[in-house]
């Protein structure tokens, strides 16, 4: 029997999604693969997760990082957030330097350019940021519970 996209019983409680995929052996969320019906150790504290955030506002993109993705977009004003690559400070760092020519002086915001938004787009390879996130967050879940 093929697998079959369909609405989940109840929504994913790792990211709140709805759709899911039914297989023989179960469900698992369409966005995030947690299996469906699994619960989180709410004892344990989530594992972090580094990424490198790409935040549009106008024709300027600011290249930032955080383990906290939803608060730290939540306190800077921008229009879209365009994608996520999973990496720390030293990622960030080397963005900058490889932007550092659509850089504006002494901030973290680039200009809009060619080999920018061709980065972007590689990285964010057509998918919605935030489902990259929930499916990264998964990953790490379910290998701390196979350690």
């Amino acid at each position: 029997m093929d697998p079959v996209e369909d609405l989940l019983p109840y929504p994913c409680l790792l990211c709140g999604s709805r759709v899911g995929v039914r297989y023989p052996s179960g469900w698992v969320c369409a966005v995030c693969e947690w299996r469906h019906g699994e619960i989180p150790d709410g004892d344990l504290a989530p594992p972090r997760l580094d990424v490198v955030y790409y935040l549009r506002q106008a024709d300027r993109v600011k290249i930032g990082t955080t383990a906290n993705p939803r608060q730290r977009l939540g306190a800077i004003h921008h229009e879209e957030l365009l994608a996520f690559e999973r990496g720390d400070r030293r990622l960030e760092r080397r963005r900058h330097e490889q932007f550092a020519s659509d850089r504006f002086p002494g901030s973290e915001w680039f200009r809009m350019s060619e080999a920018l938004a061709a980065h972007v787009d590689v990285v964010a390879g057509g998918r919605e940021p935030w489902d990259v996130h929930a499916r990264w967050r998964s990953e790490l879940l379910a290998l701390r519970g196979h350690g």
